[in-house]
């Protein structure tokens, strides 16, 4: 495509709030910046006058001493003289003439929260976890689904200077276990269930478990869902009634905020501590300027406690906006029930998946005829590559001046490496931007940065919200060897990506699932949206597996539409498809029907496990099968081995 997507007008710029910040940068420095790259550019060159600027633009103070007393990584020290807290920034934003929450559920009712509300609940509960002993330092977990009370929780919790993790409920007892059994937490809060596509689900018997599993537990605390008794547990009622507002502990930059976990698929879930001063200031940065979401804004991102997506989405406090939570299913009880629920909200930022922007493209729907969305201007997308076909489709069917802000980061960061901004311009297929602080760069295999090339995703600089630490990696090799093994002293993401002469970012997908056919490299996100756009495909799954004889073995599985049969005539689209859209070189070898595609807890594909099934390795090692959405699946993968 020649022309962008979307453009941003010039009343776009003049009102984005990162125009505002570069003129507060130019002021402070005397730089003048022509575009967004030149912002960039200086940012990474000079960190500490970057995270310094937001310091001061967001309003925190004087700069209290160094912003960057060591630059190394991993072991970047930064703010070490500040104190603060994430959640009185959050009570600064307090407001009369707008909620801070709305809430729904698939009853069909809406619900909102007061700023005041909001804040008396957190300040109620609060109190609670004090005269429960919790201090600083303390583990609070919660086991919930994606409602309001999740929120308050983690308010309250970080006001104390505790540390939150959480797990969403459709996690089993032992899945939650393997995560929150790591913390030793002190507190408990949970539902007695939730529900999702038209079905509720008890949790009453998984409560049970996972405290008994929980020995330093001095207190459950249980929000009724649905109407199940939980026995000696404090209600929620109880533990959050009263009023007030919270006071935030004072505490240092890298004092814990949460603890999140990694997916788990290859081990116990690694548990990532981010802390207080670093998430702060760089969800401020995505929110804030990136996304360009302040006081006038609805926040709903499709979520759950589960995926690092709840965290950021509760960003939009920070920024004085209002946020969304829903805990139900994205397409029930019709495929575009997302786009109804940012209607009935006023959305103006909302955040999915491709996987959902897929199913609505394959269902006919048009949601800008159905629903009133003339206050949405921004959609974002996470969790795997948005194919331009499907990033046209929002712009037809949504709305042509609703910008699609693709972002790439991770549960590391808890944010984006790469996104949106609202003074760049939209690409179908790439991300417009790396974020401000982000030195994003792709490397060869000798380490070398390459443009208009496919390399590893690497970040060459210090961000404040890379982990604190790992739980339980006292001496730090566990953090080490995961990100810093390839590259020393270089932040090694794992995504393949490319950096266009134009600065924008493609992501081919995981670097260590990229396909090897005939020496040629290629990512195995691109051979999915080409199958995927297939009518009569729902999923596909391609892996490339190395043979003892030195063979390669390329298969695609493909779980198929309602009523659809795999016949030579399909065969023959899916490999047309891909022939015409990838590489005449990465036709499969085999084209299998399938009964499913095992992902995470998450939603990504597991592409490395089934490789691994495939090779012939011990399903016992090769994935935790509490971390797989569906784990009988990987039975049906390990019969499907080579002779």
């Amino acid at each position: 495509m020649t022309r962008p997507q979307w453009e941003p007008t010039a009343e776009d710029i003049a009102d984005a709030q990162l125009t505002s910040f570069t003129a507060a940068v130019t002021a402070r420095t005397g730089r003048e910046f022509a575009d967004y790259h030149q912002l960039w550019r200086w940012s990474i060159t000079d960190s500490a006058g970057f995270w310094g600027a937001l310091w001061e633009y967001f309003g925190f103070g004087p700069i209290p001493g160094p912003v960057l007393a060591s630059a190394e990584m991993p072991g970047a020290q930064w703010f070490p003289d500040a104190r603060l807290n994430y959640v009185d920034r959050v009570v600064s934003r307090a407001r009369a003439d707008r909620p801070a929450v709305l809430y729904a559920s698939e009853d069909g009712g809406l619900g909102e929260l007061s700023w005041t509300e909001l804040l008396g609940r957190v300040a109620a509960f609060a109190r609670t976890l004090r005269e429960l002993g919790v201090r600083p330092g303390d583990r609070v977990v919660g086991y919930l689904p994606n409602i309001p009370e999740a929120v308050i929780a983690f308010l309250a919790t970080a006001s104390l200077g505790a540390v939150w993790s959480a797990c969403g409920q459709d996690y089993s007892a032992r899945a939650a276990l393997d995560r929150l059994g790591q913390l030793d937490p002190v507190v408990l809060v949970t539902a007695d269930g939730y529900r999702y596509g038209g079905r509720t689900h008890g949790r009453c018997g998984d409560i049970a478990a996972l405290r008994a599993g929980l020995p330093g537990l001095r207190a459950t605390v249980v929000v009724s869902r649905v109407s199940a008794e939980v026995a000696d547990a404090i209600s929620w009622e109880t533990a959050s009634a009263g009023g007030g507002v919270p006071t935030g502990v004072p505490v240092v930059f890298d004092h814990p905020l949460w603890v999140l976990f990694s997916s788990g698929t290859t081990g116990l879930p690694k548990g990532i501590v981010h802390g207080h001063g670093g998430v702060l200031l760089e969800h401020l940065k995505a929110v804030a300027l990136q996304l360009d979401i302040g006081p006038p804004d609805t926040f709903f991102w499709y979520t759950s406690p589960s995926w690092m997506m709840w965290n950021f989405q509760i960003a939009g406090l920070l920024a004085g906006a209002t946020i969304v939570c829903y805990d139900g299913s994205p397409g029930w009880p019709r495929p575009d029930a997302l786009w109804e629920l940012a209607a009935r909200t006023g959305t103006t930022v909302l955040g999915t998946s491709p996987g959902y922007v897929l199913g609505c493209i394959k269902a006919n729907t048009v949601p800008r005829k159905e629903f009133d969305l003339s206050r949405l201007r921004t959609v974002g997308i996470t969790g795997s590559t948005l194919p331009a076909a499907s990033s046209l489709w929002l712009a037809d069917n949504v709305g042509e001046r609703v910008q699609v802000a693709s972002i790439s980061g991770g549960t590391d960061v808890v944010s984006a490496f790469a996104g949106a901004a609202p003074t760049a311009p939209v690409w179908p297929g790439e991300l417009s931007v790396p974020y401000l602080g982000a030195a994003v760069e792709a490397f060869d295999e000798s380490g070398h940065g390459v443009r208009g090339a496919v390399g590893e995703l690497v970040i060459t600089r210090p961000m404040p919200s890379m982990p604190v630490r790992f739980w339980n990696d006292p001496d730090g090799s566990r953090y080490r060897a995961a990100y810093f093994e390839m590259f020393p002293g270089i932040w090694r993401h794992g995504d393949w990506i490319t950096v266009t002469e134009r600065g924008s970012i493609v992501v081919h997908g995981r670097s260590d699932a990229t396909l090897n056919r005939h020496g040629i490299r290629m990512g195995s996100a691109d051979i999915h949206q080409a199958v995927e756009q297939l009518p009569e495909i729902a999923e596909a799954l391609v892996v490339g597996v190395e043979q003892p004889d030195g063979g390669y073995w390329m298969p695609m599985f493909v779980v198929l539409a309602d009523g659809v049969e795999l016949d030579a005539q399909l065969r023959d689209r899916i490999a047309e498809a891909i022939r015409a859209q990838v590489s005449p070189r990465h036709v499969p070898d085999e084209i299998i029907a399938a009964p499913g595609i095992p992902h995470t807890r998450t939603g990504k594909r597991l592409e490395v496990p089934i490789k691994r099934l495939l090779q012939g390795a011990d399903p016992a090692t090769v994935v935790a099968r509490g971390a797989v959405d569906d784990p009988e699946l990987l039975d049906w993968y390990a019969a499907r081995r080579p002779a």
